[in-house]
C-alpha cells in the first residue's frame, strides 16, 4: 500500500474515533470505556460492524441488533477525515511537519462536529490540542515555536475582542479555538480566520435571505467556519499570504 493509500485508511480509522469523541466528549463520558454501543438498544457493536464507511453501507445505515437508523453523520465524518488526511499528505509529504498537520486536521473535524450538534467547543478538546501543538513543534521544529506562540496569542486576543463586541455571535470556545489555530498554523492563521469569517458571513446572509428576520434570533455555531478556515490555512495559507503580498505590493 502506498503512503497516500495508508493515510486514507488511517484517516478513515481516525474518523471513526472522532465520531466517538464527538458523541462522548459533550456528554463527559470516557473515550475508552465502554466499547462502542448502539445508542438505542445499547448492544455492543461487533468489530466487523465497526469498519469505517463500509459497515454503514453493508448494514444500510441500520443497527444489526434493533434496526434503528444510524445517522449518516458517522460515515460522512469517516470519509471526510480520510479525504483530508490524503490531502494533507499530498501537501506535506513524508516530512515531520505532517504529524502536527494531521493532529490539527483531526482537531478541526472533531470541533466542527461537536459545535454543529451541541453549539459548544469543549475545553477537553482545545486544551489538549494546545499542549500537543507546543510539544510537537518543540520536538519537530523549535525555530517556528516563537512565531506560532505569537500567532496563537494574537489570534486569541483578536477573537476575544470580537466576542466582547459581539457576544451573541461569538463565545469563549471560539476564542480558545482561534488561539489553538494560531499555535498550529503560525502566520497562516490570518487567512484561516479571514476564510472563517467570510464563510460565516455568507452562510448567515443566506439563512436570513431564506428564513427572514426570524433567522437573526437563531444562533449559528461559528466553530465549523473556523474549522473550515483552519483547513484552508493549513493547505494553502502560505500561498494566500504570498498572493496578497504580491497584489498589495507589500
Amino acid at each position: 500500500m502506498s503512503g497516500i493509500g495508508f493515510l486514507g485508511v488511517f484517516g478513515a480509522a481516525i474518523g471513526s474515533f472522532l465520531n466517538v469523541v464527538a458523541y462522548r466528549v459533550p456528554r463527559r463520558e470516557s473515550l475508552v470505556f465502554p466499547r462502542s454501543r448502539c445508542s438505542s438498544c445499547e448492544a455492543e457493536i461487533a468489530p466487523y460492524d465497526n469498519i469505517p464507511v463500509v459497515s454503514w453501507l453493508l448494514l444500510r445505515g441500520r443497527c444489526r441488533n434493533c434496526g434503528v437508523r444510524i445517522s449518516i453523520r458517522y460515515p460522512l465524518i469517516e470519509a471526510l477525515t480520510a479525504a483530508l488526511f490524503v490531502a494533507v499528505g499530498l501537501e506535506f509529504g513524508a516530512e515531520p511537519e505532517l504529524i502536527p498537520a494531521l493532529v490539527f486536521t483531526a482537531v478541526m473535524i472533531a470541533v466542527a462536529a461537536i459545535d454543529l450538534e451541541h453549539k459548544i467547543i469543549p475545553n477537553r478538546i482545545t486544551a489538549p490540542a494546545a499542549v500537543a501543538a507546543v510539544a510537537l513543534w518543540a520536538v519537530i521544529d523549535p525555530s517556528v515555536l516563537p512565531e506560532n506562540l505569537i500567532a496563537g496569542a494574537a489570534a486569541g486576543a483578536g477573537m476575544l475582542l470580537v466576542a466582547v463586541a459581539y457576544p451573541a455571535g461569538m463565545g469563549m470556545g471560539d476564542v480558545k479555538l482561534s488561539a489553538v489555530m494560531g499555535l498550529y498554523l503560525g502566520k497562516s492563521v490570518a487567512p484561516a480566520l479571514f476564510v472563517g469569517f467570510a464563510a460565516g458571513a455568507i452562510v448567515g446572509l443566506g439563512i436570513v435571505a431564506v428564513r427572514g428576520a426570524e433567522a437573526r434570533k437563531q444562533g449559528v455555531p461559528f466553530g465549523p467556519f473556523l474549522a473550515l478556515g483552519g483547513i484552508v490555512g493549513l493547505l494553502v495559507g502560505p500561498e494566500i499570504i504570498d498572493w496578497y503580498a504580491s497584489v498589495s505590493g507589500l
